[in-house]
Formats: structure tokens, sequence, C-alpha cells
């Protein structure tokens, strides 16, 4: 039972949730972070730090096989993040907002630490 990040990051990305990490299996996007699903050891200290509620065990998601697939992808193609950033500059103006990930994804890579 792996967490993983879901849409309510695109266009947030705040980063409390990496900061508590034990095991840094966090991935940072361009404008979303992922777990790593097989680095992740299921102890669920991120959840809670998530201002926005985009982490989730991936038994309590819908389309859970996607959103694992989304997150395995983009964790080995993108940098490790290991220290917690500033969020993005509107990231308050977009966090109530849902269904981003469609319109808003961002593909490309971060800058990690």
């Amino acid at each position: 039972m792996p967490y993983v990040v879901i849409d309510g990051c695109v266009k947030c990305k705040y980063t409390d949730c990496v900061e508590v990490c034990p095991v840094d299996c966090f991935y940072e996007g361009e404008n979303m972070l992922v777990i790593h699903p097989d680095e992740c050891i299921d102890c669920g200290v991120c959840e809670p730090e998530c201002p926005v509620e985009a982490i989730k065990p991936d038994t309590e998601v819908e389309a859970a096989e996607t959103w694992l697939e989304i997150n395995r992808k983009f964790s080995e193609a993108w940098p490790n993040i290991t220290r917690k950033k500033d969020a993005l500059p509107d990231a308050d103006d977009w966090a109530k907002k849902t269904g981003k990930f469609d319109e808003h994804f961002s593909p490309e890579p971060g800058e990690g630490t």
C-alpha cells in the first residue's frame, strides 16, 4: 500500500511532505511532486503534511493504478528532492481547484535537491 501524489499537487507543489519523509522517496517535476512507489515504506508521515491533501494511500484513491503508474513513471525521470522549498508562487490560488492534471500537468523535471 504505497502512498501516491494525486492531481491536487499540480500547480501547487508544497514540499512540507518532503521534509518528513524518512526514505527520501519524493521526486520533483516542474509543477508537481511524485512518490516512487517501490521506495515508499508506507509510513504515512507525509500525508498529514500536505496542505492540499494530495497524498493518499493507493487503496484510497480512485483510479489507483493510473496514479501508481504516473508516480512510478515520473519518479524514474525526475530528480529526487530531499529538502523543503517554497511552493509555486501562485500555489494558494490553485490549492482548492480540482481536476488540474489533464490541463495543467507538466512532464518537465524540477530542480531536485
